[in-house]
């Protein structure tokens, strides 16, 4: 899998992060639910899977022909 470097929300310089692939697919890094209600409004969570949560401005950097507005 190559990855391309969509953009980043963060004043620390880690995380959160997106990026796309040659695939279809996106990858994010984000930060790790840890919130009681929220991990049970959520449910189970399949193995290999895990649930992050990152700001929404992270979503700005999602290519606009593919899932931008529909202003």
């Amino acid at each position: 899998m190559r990855l391309q470097f969509l953009g980043k929300e963060t004043d620390g310089g880690n995380s959160p992060t997106l990026w796309d692939t040659d695939g279809d697919e996106y990858v994010i890094q984000g930060f790790t639910v840890t919130d009681a209600e929220a991990l049970a409004d959520i449910g189970a969570v399949p193995d290999g899977e895990l649930i992050i949560r990152v700001p929404k401005r992270l979503m700005d950097h999602l290519p606009k022909e593919t899932h931008g507005s529909a202003d």
